[in-house]
């Protein structure tokens, strides 16, 4: 079965003033159905056709730049709507927080790390929070579509956190402001998502 695009787990005016409805509209209805069809496209006939997304970007050949754009937006975006919520923000909790702190001290330092991870990312591309086997957290950043599940890109490590910093996620809101943009993202952050992705790759 070709790859579909999946619906929003909420209203795409559900996270404002943080995310406005039409830049969902937008990023979820063109740009993400973009990666999506052309991702079938892409693998159309080929030994990728009917695996999973991980399987395909985990044994990636990274020279075939359909698939790695393409499959790379597919991936990154469906992850970035569930770590999402109108009921969003705070910190997390449980064991999720005690592997933020074994690897940054506090909550505090984690969101700085992270911050600077997504401000810092030149261009195009997004921020992660990644598990490793065993349940350490990582902070990374990658460029464009690229993802840590990729060979050679970033962490290494699963994604269970991803925020979008390609202009088209927040500059009709933001502008150039990419700052208050990931700021605005840690109050809708869905740490109940997040804290179940860690609990299922630790």
């Amino acid at each position: 079965m070709p790859f579909e695009l999946p619906e929003l787990p909420y209203a795409k005016d559900a996270l404002e003033p943080n995310i406005d409805a039409k830049t969902m509209e937008i990023h979820h209805g063109k740009h993400h159905a973009g990666y999506t069809s052309k991702l079938n496209s892409a693998i159309e006939g080929t030994d990728l056709d009917g695996k999973t997304i991980e399987n395909i970007l985990i044994n990636l050949d990274m020279s075939n730049t359909a698939v790695r754009n393409n499959g790379g937006g597919y991936y990154n975006h469906r992850l970035f709507w569930e770590v999402m919520s109108p009921s969003g923000g705070g910190e997390p909790s449980g064991e999720l927080a005690n592997a933020i702190n074994d690897a940054y001290g506090n909550f505090e330092s984690f969101k700085d790390k992270f911050s600077a991870a997504a401000g810092g990312q030149f261009g195009s591309g997004w921020a992660w929070l990644c598990v490793h086997e065993g349940g350490k957290v990582e902070v990374c950043s990658t460029p464009n579509q690229d993802n840590p599940i990729m060979p050679g890109v970033g962490c290494g490590g699963t994604p269970i956190l991803g925020l979008d910093v390609w202009e088209h996620a927040y500059y009709l809101n933001y502008q150039n402001r990419r700052p208050d943009y990931v700021n605005a993202f840690f109050n809708v952050i869905n740490w109940e998502k997040v804290a179940s992705l860690y609990a299922q790759n630790k």
